[in-house]
């Protein structure tokens, strides 16, 4: 039986008001929160140390943004234990996840993770950004909380496909972020996400190369 059974409901409250389904899915949610939450003790993957709180800041936090992941290929930069691209691949079987991080305890953690529920769409990468020699190899790339829009271009950028797009989580509206990406590049939309039982601003930027550049 999972340790964290007592949060189902809340897990599948916040499923369906974000609009997923909640069968299977709240369960290999709550399979991935109970492994998470047992290799922290040890480990510290993440700062997040109570169940509760990491159900509403990493799983549901993660899964606001699905409804403007598109299927194919996404590369999930600076994952740390998987977030978001772990709760994505979930909720998607159709999306091919890539977890891309440099800290070897954490790419362990993954690597049991994938494992443990059978991910057959995720895949491990223990490296940096900016090394992964895979250009032009993925639809999307997404970070959580990795670096400045052209921070996270700059090691990630070549991974995209032309007419790729960059995904990237931010809490207030990143205005000046946004003014400063680098040339080649441009925002598509800026979508504020509503996270379930989270307060604060949370919004999506979505950026993709200048029509010259995918010409």
């Amino acid at each position: 039986m999972n340790p964290l059974s007592h949060l189902l409901p809340e897990l599948e409250s916040g499923l369906s008001a974000l609009g997923l389904p909640t069968d299977p899915l709240a369960g290999k949610l709550l399979d991935y929160l109970a492994l998470l939450d047992r290799w922290n003790k040890t480990y510290n993957l993440t700062a997040v140390r109570d169940p509760r709180e990491m159900l509403y800041k990493h799983l549901l936090d993660s899964l606001s943004m699905w409804r403007h992941v598109a299927d194919g290929k996404l590369a999930d930069l600076g994952t740390g234990p998987g977030l978001p691209g772990i709760p994505l691949a979930l909720a998607n079987p159709r999306l091919q996840v890539t977890l891309v991080e440099s800290i070897a305890k954490k790419t362990r953690f993954q690597r049991e993770v994938v494992r443990q529920l059978g991910l057959t769409n995720v895949r491990v990468l223990e490296s940096r950004a900016e090394a992964v020699d895979e250009p032009g190899a993925y639809d999307q790339i997404t970070a959580r909380a990795m670096d400045t829009l052209a921070g996270i271009l700059a090691v990630g950028g070549h991974l995209l496909a032309p007419g790729g797009r960059l995904l990237a989580m931010k809490g207030q509206r990143p205005d000046a972020e946004i003014a400063a990406l680098p040339p080649g590049w441009r925002v598509e939309s800026v979508q504020a996400l509503t996270v379930p039982g989270l307060e604060g601003d949370r919004h999506l930027v979505t950026v993709t190369r200048t029509p010259a550049e995918t010409a």
